[in-house]
């Protein structure tokens, strides 16, 4: 068979194992030109879009350093100067983790984030908010301080009040080391890749009131493609 409508060898090629039909169907729902996308539609660069990505950032500072200070131990960061710093990396890029998550959500919700069939993109960064929470809660038991055994006393009254004190022990040091840097990482980790990827699929929502004109995909930098027209002094879109 010839012409234009000759099926490709993708096409001819026969299906019969389960892996397969997983690369079949991970290419049809996730394309390389969705996963990993040259252009953008021109309302992305405003500052809004900025802080998902600056949020992911600063999740790579705190797993980075996470991951310097359990392998070293409480007592490494506690006497050692290096330890020290490190550890403080790790609690402000923490504190700046929540800032710019909380930006990016207040942002998305007054945008709607959830329209165009991005309700579970919207659903599961809510989750990853408040999974990074829980971790948050027990990386702060782990301070080995006054200040962790104040935080994890009180939070065993409150736990033991709502009868979930029995299974999540507060004042139990190794529960509290598996949950911070094991299981929730984990969960976080395993939550974030999925919004990713269905931001990927379905597009970074668009703004309330954007126009047809404002969902044109612009790539500056192309000089097949460049007009001068479509930008003000500045170079940000018109």
């Amino acid at each position: 068979m010839s012409g234009p409508h000759a099926p490709t060898g993708a096409d001819q090629e026969e299906v019969y194992t389960w892996t397969g039909r997983a690369r079949r169907w991970l290419l049809k729902v996730l394309p390389p030109e969705k996963l990993l996308p040259q252009d953008q539609p021109s309302y992305v660069s405003s500052w809004i879009y900025v802080f998902g990505m600056a949020s992911l950032a600063a999740l790579a500072v705190v797993i980075a350093s996470g991951l310097v200070l359990s392998l070293n131990g409480p007592a490494w960061y506690h006497v050692s100067g290096l330890g020290h710093f490190t550890n403080s990396v790790h609690l402000w890029s923490v504190e700046l983790f929540f800032l710019l998550m909380v930006v990016h959500l207040w942002g998305k919700y007054w945008m709607a984030a959830w329209r165009g069939g991005r309700v579970l993109t919207w659903i599961t960064g809510v989750i990853a908010f408040a999974v990074s929470i829980a971790a948050a809660f027990t990386g702060y038991l782990l301070q080995t301080n006054f200040d962790s055994q104040w935080i994890a006393f009180q939070g065993k009254d409150a736990l033991n009040a709502v009868g979930i004190g029995a299974w999540f022990n507060v004042a139990d040091l190794g529960q509290m080391l598996t949950w911070h840097i094991v299981l929730l990482p984990i969960g976080v980790g395993a939550i974030v890749v999925l919004h990713v990827l269905l931001v990927r699929v379905h597009g970074v929502v668009p703004p309330i009131d954007a126009t047809e004109n404002d969902d044109q995909v612009v790539h500056p930098y192309n000089e097949s493609t460049y007009d001068e027209s479509t930008f003000n002094e500045s170079g940000a879109p018109r």
